[in-house]
């Protein structure tokens, strides 16, 4: 190895070397606890909501309370006890089986980090829209937009944000924009154009805003990145994957989605007698 290497290419690691380095806070024994500038004990402790400081610590940005109590409102949204639904059935099946609470529920949750369903679609779903925004403002009308998303997806509307499958509209987003009416949050732009979106969807291909694209396009408005939104939507699903988890646990084990051997379609090597 030469000295050259020793000397410069390692200084990066040198100066972190035995230590622990954050830009976003900590506790200084003597002085209090610090999370992006702010005492938590004087400056948060009892003063903002825990929803505030989740959004604070996701992206670096104290939010105002209209705006932290829109993100309580929609994580109640986006997050109920029906053990149909794949995340909740991971909490569910922990649960017969007899998994602690936070086993059951993280793993719930990590089955939501996909890219077809869950917090991490908000990341597709933002690009679309803010992509969207600014082919609108090149001029490109709603329908040109909407085509060349077609085009995408032979010709289906494939929309992060729009359509749902198994039933039609979204109940989520009638509550949802009555809250943020309720709290006097305006109507930026991107839901405008999202909202032009769904009624040409809607003529065309009997589909319509969902509760992601909502979403997306709201949060665009207030300015924050598709990789913050994804970041404070991280755990959205846990209080449904937990009432999951309760409900079976408090039923006798191995009882959720019991199959026979008779239920299972055996695809494999023809069956073979034992020697």
């Amino acid at each position: 190895m030469s000295s050259s290497m020793n000397n410069g290419s390692y200084q990066f690691w040198d100066e972190r070397r035995g230590k622990i380095q954050s830009k976003k806070g900590g506790w200084v024994i003597g002085k209090g606890i610090f999370n992006h500038g702010y005492s938590m004990m004087d400056d948060l402790v009892g003063k903002v909501s825990y929803m505030q400081v989740l959004v604070l610590n996701a992206t670096g940005r104290l939010p105002e309370r209209a705006v932290a109590d829109w993100f309580e409102a929609v994580h109640i949204c986006m997050s109920w006890p029906d053990p149909r639904i794949w995340c909740n059935q991971i909490g569910a099946l922990g649960g017969a089986m007899r998994v602690s609470a936070v086993a059951a529920t993280t793993a719930g949750v990590l089955a939501a980090d996909a890219k077809s369903y869950g917090s991490k679609t908000l990341i597709q779903g933002v690009r679309f829209i803010q992509t969207a925004l600014l082919d609108f403002k090149r001029g490109l009308s709603v329908d040109e937009i909407i085509s060349n998303e077609c085009a995408k997806h032979r010709g289906k509307p494939n929309i992060m944000g729009f359509a749902r499958p198994l039933a039609k509209g979204d109940e989520r987003v009638v509550a949802m924009v009555r809250v943020q009416q309720e709290l006097g949050l305006p109507v930026g732009e991107h839901l405008q154009l999202a909202e032009q979106i769904e009624q040409a969807l809607l003529i065309n291909f009997d589909e319509s805003m969902n509760i992601g694209g909502y979403v997306s396009a709201f949060l665009s408005d207030l300015g924050y990145t598709d990789e913050e939104i994804y970041r404070a939507f991280a755990v959205v699903v846990n209080s449904g994957v937990t009432a999951c988890y309760v409900d079976t646990r408090d039923k006798p084990a191995d009882s959720f989605l019991p199959l026979r051997c008779s239920d299972i379609e055996y695809t494999g090597s023809v069956f073979r007698s034992v020697p």
